[in-house]
């Protein structure tokens, strides 16, 4: 069996079509869908059509609810609140993204605090709307217990995305997305799926010791980048994105959960930032000021963050994004079709 390229747009049909069959309602579905079609097209196989297994498991098993419709409410002040009513956080993001950018623009800073949020994906694509609209944006959140902390030995904080976008003009923002463990989750399955060992230094096995087994890895536990400084990191996300916010810490996602094999529900904290605002009266434009610092970063031969993503997405855009015959299998199982 050969590999099959099919167009961006035809791709999300699919991806749309699988996940309508699902259960998802057309508004829950077209934002799930267009997240994990984003993830293969820019060649981030952990956030790509791997994931639609783990959005099925968790619908069957009543996790997220379907036809959730986000409530948004913005009272004056700096900070935006997005219910997800249960639903995807993409779903609620894109409720409340348009309002978060008009509340930035108007006092500097903003924030959006989203709510009961059923959470998978990766943050870039949120990050890339706000950078888009011309604005610095963070957003982060919790996940369920996968991580022990730095000299710790079982599973207690989550992955705990961190991303950050920065606009520029007529190419594509400066953006980092990365998870507080050593990798992502995903990252570890897909190793188990393909058979190979972990690099050493990535997780635990259930008694604590080091282990480069996938299998060992998602039974025991995941490790956080940098030792003690990504422990700390994830453990301010645990603060701000959950207990600061009035949602769910991993462990208590986890406690909800019962499983590590379905989506965690919890918050999602997103800050969004007007360079302008920040810099009005001070010498020089904030934009160009930030050119300057990228051109010695690549002066000195080195790249910046999203490139290689950027480079598959010019690629997808132009020839279309390719998969493996078993991948086409797995998407004709999912639609019901025979492959």
């Amino acid at each position: 069996m050969t590999d099959t390229t099919l167009q961006i747009a035809e791709l999300t049909t699919i991806v749309t079509d699988i996940l309508l069959r699902g259960g998802l309602s057309p508004l829950q579905a077209d934002a799930v869908a267009r997240v994990i079609v984003a993830g293969e097209r820019d060649g981030c196989k952990s956030h790509g059509i791997y994931r639609i297994d783990g959005c099925l498991r968790t619908i069957a098993a009543g996790k997220v609810v379907p036809g959730a419709v986000p409530e948004v409410s913005a009272p004056d002040g700096a900070i935006v609140r997005v219910n997800a009513n249960g639903g995807y956080s993409n779903t609620a993001f894109d409720a409340g993204a348009p309002v978060l950018a008009e509340r930035t623009r108007e006092v500097g800073l903003a924030a959006m605090v989203i709510n009961d949020c059923t959470h998978f994906a990766a943050l870039w694509p949120e990050i890339e709307v706000l950078s888009g609209m011309g604005l610095a944006a963070m957003a982060m959140c919790p996940s369920y217990s996968a991580v022990a902390p730095a000299g710790g030995t079982a599973p207690l904080l989550g992955t705990n995305p961190f991303a950050f976008g920065w606009p520029r003009r007529g190419q594509p923002p400066y953006v980092f997305d990365f998870a507080t463990s050593v990798a992502a989750r995903g990252e570890i399955e897909l190793h188990r799926r393909a058979g190979t060992p972990l690099p050493e230094g990535w997780a635990l096995d259930p008694e604590g010791a080091p282990t480069t087994d996938p299998e060992q890895a998602l039974a025991g536990a995941m490790l956080p980048f940098g030792g003690h400084k990504g422990s700390a990191i994830s453990t301010m996300i645990e603060l701000i994105a959950g207990v600061m916010i009035g949602d769910l810490t991993s462990p208590e996602a986890l406690d909800v959960l019962g499983s590590t094999s379905l989506s965690p529900s919890h918050g999602e904290l997103v800050l969004a930032f007007d360079p302008a605002r920040f810099a009005a009266g001070r010498p020089g434009d904030p934009l160009d000021r930030a050119e300057t610092l990228f051109d010695a970063i690549l002066g000195q031969g080195a790249r910046l963050p999203s490139q290689r993503r950027f480079a598959a997405r010019a690629a997808a855009e132009e020839h279309g994004i390719t998969l493996s015959a078993e991948e086409m299998e797995t998407l004709n199982r999912q639609l019901g079709k025979d492959a």
